[in-house]
């Protein structure tokens, strides 16, 4: 049976087909979801897309935390169900309290588009398997509000518990995609909860599946892949 996987679209989503067609390349079904629509339709996993829902008003991901839909995200990511956020996806799991922390404008202020190298440090979570621990990838990253904050005691649990599942790449030319891009606290891209199945990070993953379009890379596939094993072999 093949997979579904539910792609949430919310007030200013912009990258909501991007993950649609990203997910049908993998291989499963990409399931259109509602934001005002708590019934998630028998899908198997989630991704919040990225975009600038509700305009990202007040806070990036703070209106959409009180989606209808969000209810029963937030209710079956507590159970076990696999939930990816992407970008404005990462910010919206941060005010729901299903990742800890919080998204904060980019320390130069201004809004930037490129290439990011990224370290993948956690290749154990439900959307990193096909990736290798220390592999470095590309993918495309996009936000005005990408910087990741918390305070020192909730950096050192995501530390010790191996819960930093991407950390931007140090070092070598800032337009190259090299260095910190948004003033991230320990260069941290990603995260994950503690069950590794609800997983955040900044860039894009899903412009990075084809090698004729978008950043003319596949680095971001093995997000998709890795859930549709995980989904298979459940």
């Amino acid at each position: 049976m093949t997979a579904r996987i539910g792609v949430v679209t919310f007030p200013g989503s912009l990258d909501d087909r991007d993950t649609q067609r990203a997910i049908k390349l993998a291989g499963a079904e990409p399931v259109a979801l509602w934001h005002k629509d708590k019934d998630l339709k028998q899908v198997d996993a989630v991704v919040l897309p990225g975009g600038f829902s509700y305009g990202d008003y007040l806070r990036a991901g703070a209106i959409s935390r009180f989606s209808p839909v969000m209810a029963t995200v937030i209710e079956q990511a507590k159970s076990g169900m696999p939930v990816l956020g992407i970008c404005n996806g990462f910010q919206i799991l941060t005010e729901a309290h299903l990742l800890p922390g919080g998204m904060l404008g980019n320390d130069h202020l201004h809004f930037i588009c490129r290439d990011q190298k990224l370290k993948v440090e956690n290749a154990e979570t439900a959307w990193t398997a096909d990736y290798e621990s220390g592999q470095e990838i590309h993918i495309p990253l996009k936000n005005m509000d990408g910087r990741y904050v918390a305070d020192e005691r909730t950096l050192d649990m995501l530390e010790a518990e191996g819960r930093v599942v991407f950390r931007y790449v140090v070092g070598g030319a800032f337009a190259d995609g090299f260095g910190n891009p948004n003033g991230s606290l320990r260069d941290i891209a990603g995260i994950s909860n503690e069950a590794g199945n609800v997983v955040g990070l900044m860039p894009h993953p899903e412009h990075a599946v084809e090698p004729l379009v978008g950043s003319g890379r596949t680095d971001g596939l093995p997000f998709f892949t890795s859930i549709l094993k995980k989904l298979v072999n459940a």
